[in-house]
This record gives C-alpha cells, sequence and structure tokens, in this order.
C-alpha cells in the first residue's frame, strides 16, 4: 500500500489531542488490521485499488432492539364476576339510610342535567333526558305491573342491570324488579316522569348512548 496511507499526523494535532503517535510500522499494521476486518473477502491487490480511486465509508450497525408487545390485562367474564360476587350488595350494606346520601347527589345531577327544572320546561324534554340518565340513586315507584305484588314497591335504584332494577326499600328490604312489563314513576322537584321498562332493557352504559324515539301510549 501506498505510505501516504500512514502518514504521521501533523504535531499540532498531536499536542492538540494530547497523544503519543505510534510508530510508522505499528501504523501500518494497524491500519492493515483495520482494513482487513472493514472488507472482508477482500484481498490486499483490491483494498489498495479501493482505496486509490474511491472513499470508503465506514458504517457501524446498530442492532435493533425488538419492542416488547405490552401485554393487555384481560377482563374478567361475565362467569368470573359472578363467581367472585362483585355485584352482591352484602345483607349489612342493605339499609335505605345508606343510600339517602347517593339520593341527594342524583337529584343535583338531574337538575344540572336538566338545567334546573325549571316550571316551564317541557316534559318531553325532560323525559328524554331521565331515559338516558344514570338512575343509581333514583327514588321510584313501582305503579304498573302485569304482576300485582310489584305495584306499590318504592324504593333507592341501587344497581341497574341489563333487564333488572336493585331496589332498597324504607323496610330495608333489597327487591330485584324486573325492567319488562312494569312501569316505573319518578318524582323530583314536582315534576313527575314515567318510564315504560320494557323499552329501556340496556346496561345503562348503553341506555344513555341510545336514541329514543318519541311514541304513543304503550301497554304492558
Amino acid at each position: 500500500m501506498e505510505s501516504s496511507l500512514y502518514k504521521p499526523l501533523p504535531q499540532e494535532t498531536v499536542t492538540l489531542l494530547n497523544i503519543q503517535p505510534e510508530g510508522s510500522k505499528e501504523a501500518e499494521a494497524f491500519v492493515k488490521a483495520f482494513l482487513k476486518r472493514s472488507l472482508p473477502g477482500k484481498s490486499d491487490e483490491a483494498i489498495e485499488e479501493h482505496l486509490t480511486y474511491k472513499a470508503v465509508v465506514l458504517e457501524h450497525f446498530h442492532k435493533r432492539r425488538k419492542r416488547q408487545k405490552k401485554k393487555r390485562g384481560k377482563g374478567l367474564s361475565a362467569k368470573e364476576r359472578r363467581e367472585m360476587r362483585l355485584f352482591e350488595i352484602k345483607p349489612e350494606q342493605q339499609k335505605y339510610e345508606i343510600f339517602v346520601p347517593l339520593h341527594e347527589l342524583w337529584k343535583q345531577y338531574i337538575r344540572d342535567l336538566c338545567n334546573g327544572l325549571r316550571p316551564d320546561a317541557q316534559p318531553q324534554m325532560i323525559q328524554t333526558k331521565l331515559l338516558k340518565a344514570d338512575l343509581h340513586g333514583a327514588l321510584v315507584t313501582v305503579t304498573k305491573s302485569k304482576c300485582p305484588s310489584y305495584v306499590g314497591i318504592t324504593g333507592f335504584i341501587v344497581q341497574e342491570m341489563k333487564h333488572v332494577f336493585k331496589i332498597i326499600t324504607k323496610e330495608d328490604k333489597l327487591k330485584i324488579i324486573p325492567k319488562f312489563n312494569n312501569v316505573f314513576s319518578i318524582e323530583l322537584d314536582g315534576f313527575v316522569s314515567y318510564i315504560y321498562g320494557s323499552r329501556i332493557q340496556f346496561r345503562a352504559s348503553e341506555r344513555s348512548a341510545k336514541k329514543f324515539k318519541g311514541r304513543g301510549s304503550l301497554d304492558l
């Protein structure tokens, strides 16, 4: 190889970098070994020719790190939730007085939702908002039913499921009332609304996004 490959560093560079330059023989041996590693499979003559006519770019390849997929937590199935009794209301919690504060919060929530329940508010607007509202904490009464034993039951809704309401009565009794074939009344600030349970057989989250169409009187 040509001696220009092993030309010693200028003295200014040596002083600036504060290094001790190697001798010409050591430098030549280092460059040959380095080029051999960088250009595997090429003979000395091929390397010499390559250096004479072309610029050599030596690249350093970084190993790409494999992205680890985040494991998403698997939600509990309906069967698992039942087995764990996540929605069970224990006997010591079946007290009417426990849910009075929840009812007060619910009343304020409905007042805000209906812009204060003013006397000039349209009943149809209130009815529509109630159909979509969260009913946990509402005080309801079963006014009509195909099962006579349900009529007159009054209490706070403590759980709403797709097909039933769980209600705590003033007698501290937990009643499970099906929505189907029952009409519920809700009274708040002088407004009384009637909700046909057969129309709201959805979970609370699904009902909030449901579009209800106005209908005439409905039979049980």
